[in-house]
């Protein structure tokens, strides 16, 4: 879905700190904390991890998933 390497690449896109991204996605700092931590994929409840996904798209940011057509490869993020 999304991993804690994506999570900070779409923050430094969007000029967000891990506040400003709690706030819009209604959770918590220390949620955020530990999901941008993961190694690999960020694990944690449904409904945590749609909010996150949902304000990183409403600002614009569009989640590559791993083996997506990308000239790199790969998981990735870019700004829409």
């Amino acid at each position: 879905m999304i991993t804690g390497t994506q999570m900070r690449a779409a923050r430094a896109l969007l000029g967000l700190d891990q506040r400003e991204l709690a706030q819009a996605s209604g959770l918590s700092l220390p949620t955020i904390q530990r999901m941008e931590s993961c190694d690999g994929v960020v694990r944690g409840n449904v409904d945590s991890l749609m909010k996150l996904v949902d304000a990183l798209a409403a600002g614009g940011i569009e989640l590559i998933g791993e083996g997506a057509l990308s000239s790199g490869g790969g998981r990735g993020v870019r700004l829409k």
